[in-house]
């Protein structure tokens, strides 16, 4: 497997940022992010979404949405809104969200 950045999109589009610090409780939380990478993919606006942990919790996913109304649709729905509340229940010690309008795009990958 290769692993490899998203493509480039055209611009604009928007960017949810979730910086989270995992705390210790494990139970149902795999099988809730599965269940949120499936509802989220039927997003029409979803475009996708990058993730990275480190040692210690501290984990960061950049989702990327065609524009404010997918966003929105993606806070709003209901399994979404509950996951949510289990996070911070039971999953996160903390979380920040930041969302931005991306302006410019571009890639590079490095042939052979």
């Amino acid at each position: 497997m290769t692993l490899q950045p998203l493509p480039a999109f055209e611009p604009p589009y928007l960017m949810a940022v979730f910086s989270s610090v995992r705390g210790t409780e494990e139970s149902g939380y795999a099988e809730t992010l599965d269940r949120m990478n499936e509802i989220v993919a039927e997003n029409p606006g979803f475009l996708g979404q990058e993730s990275a942990g480190a040692p210690g919790g501290l984990g960061i996913t950049v989702a990327y949405f065609r524009d404010h109304a997918s966003l929105t649709r993606w806070r709003q729905d209901a399994e979404h809104q509950a996951a949510m509340e289990q996070g911070r229940a039971h999953w996160y010690e903390s979380y920040t969200l930041h969302v931005a309008t991306v302006e410019r795009s571009h890639g590079f990958v490095r042939n052979g």
